[in-house]
């Protein structure tokens, strides 16, 4: 069976492309021979990412204007965008407080960088994939888009329930148009300095408990992430549309 040949040559713009999925995912694609063009506020990753081909910019997704004009970017460079990884998010290096404590801005961030990154990027790649006929966007959305939220984090957990909502109301509405609008739920993947820590609070009797409750008996990796958006955004995924898919390893 071919490794997902319709990849090749296609144009793929991916945010928050700075961390681990981020990297996996952009990785990935290059791999396949996709044009990558990534972008994260962070650029620590930029070297390893463009030494593999993959160009990027720093870019602060909370303002719009700027999220939009990076897809801008990323169409005269490449002359056009086929496919759309909105994989920025993540709590912002908040820890669960009391929900009658939380600050606007704390919740305003949260709700910007899952959100309304993924709502302006989307905006602005579809009028290219409308005026094409085809495209694929693929959000990484959360466990937390179908239940309350490990994290504690009450505007992440609602800010990944608004991207799944999202994620199907454009599927419905831009199918017509040939573009496909999907999601990833991701299981428990020790990505970063947060999830680390969430994991070792949980302690060594917890931490069994949850991979007990685990089918695949194991935590996931950046890449299994990043061959499940691989398959969304491929032609092999061509009547998929609307949907979320678990990538957690069987969680109970």
């Amino acid at each position: 069976m071919p490794s997902l040949p319709d990849l090749a040559g296609r144009t793929v713009a991916v945010s928050g492309v700075g961390s681990a999925f981020g990297v996996a995912i952009a990785e990935a694609f290059r791999a396949q021979g996709a044009s990558v063009f990534g972008c994260d506020l962070d650029p620590a990753a930029f070297p390893v990412l463009q030494a593999a081909g993959i160009d990027c910019a720093a870019v602060d997704l909370r303002y719009r204007a700027a999220a939009a004009d990076w897809i801008e970017a990323v169409v005269r460079a490449a002359g056009g965008i086929e496919i759309l990884v909105n994989n920025a998010g993540g709590v912002v290096g908040q820890q669960h407080q009391p929900f009658e404590t939380l600050t606007d801005a704390d919740w305003d961030i949260v709700l910007d960088i899952n959100l309304n990154a993924a709502m302006v990027l989307s905006r602005a790649a579809t009028r290219h994939m409308a005026a094409a006929g085809s495209g694929a966007i693929v959000n990484i959305c959360s466990g937390a888009s179908l239940r309350a939220s490990l994290t504690g984090i009450q505007a992440y957990c609602a800010a990944k329930h608004a991207l799944l909502g999202l994620t199907r109301q454009l599927a419905h509405e831009l199918g017509p148009q040939g573009i496909r609008v999907n999601a990833i739920a991701p299981g428990l993947v020790l990505t970063g300095e947060a999830t680390r820590r969430q994991w070792d609070a949980y302690g060594p009797g917890g931490q069994a408990d949850i991979l007990a409750g685990v089918a695949m008996r194991r935590l996931g990796r950046a890449e299994d992430i990043a061959r499940a958006a691989l398959f969304l955004a491929s032609d092999w995924a061509g009547f998929v549309t609307g949907q979320i898919l678990s990538v957690d390893g069987g969680i109970r």
